[in-house]
């Protein structure tokens, strides 16, 4: 007869934060990327304009 697996929660939760962790950080880099972007895009226009 087949065993049930048990899931170990602690380790469940721990991989689950760490991976929300390099999520966040990484939203956090392409958001400012983006707005370092336009912003850039914004003074180019207002130079040439």
């Amino acid at each position: 007869m087949a065993q049930p697996q048990l899931h170990k929660k602690t380790n469940s939760k721990l991989e689950e934060t760490n991976s929300l962790k390099g999520t966040l950080a990484s939203v956090i880099l392409l958001g400012f990327f983006i707005i370092f972007t336009w912003v850039g895009v914004y003074f180019l226009f207002l130079d040439r304009f």
